[in-house]
């Protein structure tokens, strides 16, 4: 049986364990183990291989971290992802500026109380939530308030450097590379998403919505430098823009 988080004073004695994988302080900690636990890498071999977060301590869907989540509920990717892109899909493909358009921001709060409260009970139907702009401001809210984000902060200047390389198969093979050390509940969520991405691409005709528009709106949600500064968002928004639109393009090849 997989063991739930427990307390453990680590030999650093800069960090504690506790249920959830939660840090304190955290000066420098490596990227999260497989369970969702962030930990210094001196500390990790005290963390037992089979450990699993607690589902009745997670009070939360959305800001939780993503491996953490997937763990606790048993999945290969957040049901908010799942439920907001099957919505989508539904009744929302040919909707024009799909993505780029804003829903009600005190509409798509509610459906992020209503994850949180509710888990994959929640209503986002079209008798709950008419507007599917909501529904896709949801999801975007979700990936970008993830504390890591879906391409790590410790391969995020793998993938920036990757779109910088010339050679469009060489860049290809870089960025395949790169998303090959995602961690597994990381690459499945991105995989899913890309995979929805495309299909959007399909009803372009209706909604006005390319691989090109698709990496300005989710290039910045997706990837979030290590270092925030504005300088540095600034200067790699095309790097960043065209990570996702190839991988859209080229969906099929790179997962």
């Amino acid at each position: 049986m997989a063991r739930s988080h427990i307390n453990i004073r680590t030999r650093c004695g800069d960090c504690v364990i506790i249920c959830l994988g939660l840090i304190f302080p955290s000066p420098s900690f490596c990227a999260p183990l497989d369970c969702g636990l962030n930990v210094h890498k001196q500390c990790s071999k005290l963390v037992p291989s089979d450990c699993q977060p607690d589902l009745r301590r997670i009070k939360k869907v959305f800001s939780c971290d993503l491996t953490t989540l997937v763990k606790a509920h048993n999945t290969t990717r957040p049901m908010v992802v799942d439920m907001c892109i099957r919505e989508i899909e539904l009744r929302g493909l040919k909707s024009e500026g799909l993505y780029r358009v804003s829903g009600f921001s005190e509409h798509i709060e509610d459906v992020r109380l209503a994850f949180d409260r509710d888990g994959e009970k929640a209503d986002i139907s079209a008798s709950a939530y008419a507007d599917i702009n909501i529904i896709t401001g949801a999801l975007k809210l979700y990936l970008r308030d993830l504390p890591i984000p879906v391409i790590t902060f410790d391969l995020y200047s793998k993938f920036i450097q990757a779109a910088k390389i010339p050679n469009a198969e060489s860049r290809l093979e870089a960025i395949h590379e790169a998303l090959l050390q995602l961690p597994p509940a990381h690459y499945e969520t991105l995989r899913y998403l890309m995979a929805h991405l495309k299909r959007v691409t399909t009803f372009e005709r209706d909604n006005l919505m390319n691989a090109e528009n698709l990496g300005i709106v989710f290039g910045p949600t997706l990837m979030q430098p290590p270092e925030q500064s504005a300088l540095t968002t600034l200067n790699d928004m095309r790097q960043q823009k065209l990570v996702v639109q190839l991988m859209v393009e080229h969906e099929d090849v790179l997962f």
